[in-house]
């Protein structure tokens, strides 16, 4: 059955406003198909159905048909197995030293899909509890087929496919076919149909939450919906709580009510104590591009580092202007306007762009943009000291900033601690996979370092992503380069450790 394009985008709507699911444009083929099934299904118009479905919440029914065909339920027992040794190894010990009182954990698996995750967590506790201790565990998705598996605690031998010996062989039972879980495990998971889309009184409640897993579900959520269920998980966790998330998503733009957590190989998030959940808003600059050389390699071979390129900049672009003369920069605008300090900076003239920013208000220093741009000066500026102090200063705020992270890894090869270089490049490009500067970093740092298999995986992701890299985090974090000369640094490099572009 075909569908008109205005049914679709409808469609669309609907179930982004209902079940919070995203859709881009790429996607439309997917949606218009499960729009013609559900039409089979029900036998009904596209204008019947598709009220029926903007009208809910009140059509419970069809909301879990919906959340069947668009969402993947795919699990299986102890994924992500660095998270499951944070969680055991650094995680629970927190907590047991929070709840001594009480002698109870509270852990929430939001998006429990068939209910691998809160059973691994069940297995997990059970071990390393200890005696005295309870734990209460509520597993909640909205697909009540799923839910009704897990219930009934029967698996295939490729659910386990990750499960260590000793846990199947205590926890499970072998029946016909299937491994069936001890009623032990069953009985500590309390299951529930739930919408994370919405607020769902009594799922949400205050202060709850030791922990709270919310792995791969942020991803299909539209921003709004992906925003307003960030604020009600940090609400709901007790204060120094725990969030899991899927290792490919992040809080960035969302929340920065948590600081980022980086051990035994996996990112999670920690509660600030003491704050408000408050959503973020990404950091606007001006689209202009200062002008670039044409060839960069031999700028950064003589500099030795990427940082020690990016604070000769300014001597780079006197030798390279051709008219003598630095860009003009407007002076009618208020000292205050951040626009007069980004065209300082486009001009490369760092001295009197901080000097403008030491001039704002004091309420304004503090202001998270502020503390950026006045970072990036100061690495730019070569003091990198000081630099560092700021972006910690930036990350006590909000800890999700990939670019303070950049800044800090850029900080850190200044003073030789190419380590945690290393570190925070990870942590800038987990933050954010689309930003290249922490990707184009790291691949130069293991040239040098004769990583070159390395170099060339990290150097060909950056000249993918400096092709779509946006205007304004080039003039920011480029070093005075454009991205055209970026993108020949990235080429060149990646040729000499063995890559092609």
């Amino acid at each position: 059955m075909s569908v008109e394009p205005a049914h679709v985008e409808r469609f669309r709507r609907a179930v982004g406003s209902h079940l919070g699911l995203r859709f881009d444009d790429a996607q439309t083929s997917r949606l218009a198909e499960v729009l013609a099934a559900r039409l089979r299904a029900t036998s009904l118009g596209a204008e019947d159905y598709l009220g029926r479905v903007e009208s809910g919440p009140a059509d419970r029914a069809e909301r879990r048909a919906l959340a069947r065909e668009l969402t993947v339920g795919e699990s299986y027992f102890y994924r992500s197995s660095g998270q499951l040794r944070a969680f055991t190894d650094a995680v629970v010990p927190d907590r047991l030293r929070r709840r001594e009182t009480s002698r109870r954990l509270d852990v929430l698996c939001a998006g429990c899909s068939s209910g691998e995750e809160p059973y691994t967590l069940a297995m997990l506790l059970r071990s390393c509890l200890p005696a005295g201790w309870a734990a209460a565990i509520r597993a909640v998705d909205v697909d009540a087929a799923a839910l009704a598996r897990a219930s009934a605690g029967v698996y295939s031998e490729w659910a386990l496919r990750e499960t260590p010996d000793a846990a199947r062989s205590r926890w499970f039972v072998r029946e016909g076919q299937g491994l069936v879980l001890r009623d032990e495990v069953k009985r500590a998971v309390e299951f529930e149909e739930r919408n994370l889309a919405e607020a769902e009184p009594g799922l949400w409640l205050p202060g709850t939450y030791d922990v709270i897993l919310c792995r791969n579900v942020l991803m299909y959520f539209t921003p709004r919906k992906a925003r307003e269920l960030s604020e009600r998980i940090a609400a709901a966790l007790a204060p120094g709580g725990y969030l899991f998330l899927g290792h490919a998503e992040t809080l960035r733009g969302l929340s920065s009510a948590f600081k980022l957590l980086h051990t035994h190989d996996s990112f999670y998030y920690q509660l600030r104590e003491g704050l408000a959940a408050t959503v973020g808003e990404p950091y606007a600059t001006s689209d202009a591009v200062t002008p670039g050389p044409v060839s960069l390699v031999p700028h950064v071979e003589a500099a030795g580092s990427w940082v020690e390129a990016i604070a000769r900049a300014s001597e780079r672009i006197r030798e390279l202007d051709t008219s003598g003369s630095s860009p003009p920069v407007a002076a009618s605008r208020a000292p205050w306007d951040l626009g007069l300090a980004l065209e300082l900076l486009r001009a490369e003239r760092f001295g009197d762009a901080l000097d403008l920013l030491s001039r704002l208000p004091a309420d304004a220093r503090g202001d998270t943009g502020v503390l950026l741009l006045r970072a990036t000066l100061l690495a730019h500026s070569g003091a990198l000291a000081e630099a560092e102090v700021t972006c910690l200063e930036l990350l006590e705020s909000d800890d999700c900033s990939a670019e303070a992270h950049y800044l800090l890894a850029l900080c850190r090869e200044g003073r030789g601690d190419l380590a945690g270089a290393h570190h925070h490049d990870q942590l800038a490009a987990h933050l954010d996979p689309a930003f290249a500067m922490p990707r184009l970093h790291r691949g130069l740092m293991s040239r040098r370092a004769g990583r070159g298999a390395a170099a060339g995986q990290e150097l060909a992701e950056a000249l993918d992503l400096l092709r779509g890299e946006e205007p304004s985090r080039l003039l920011l974090f480029g070093g005075g380069f454009n991205r055209a000369a970026l993108e020949a640094l990235c080429a060149a490099e990646l040729a000499a450790c063995g890559g092609g572009a």
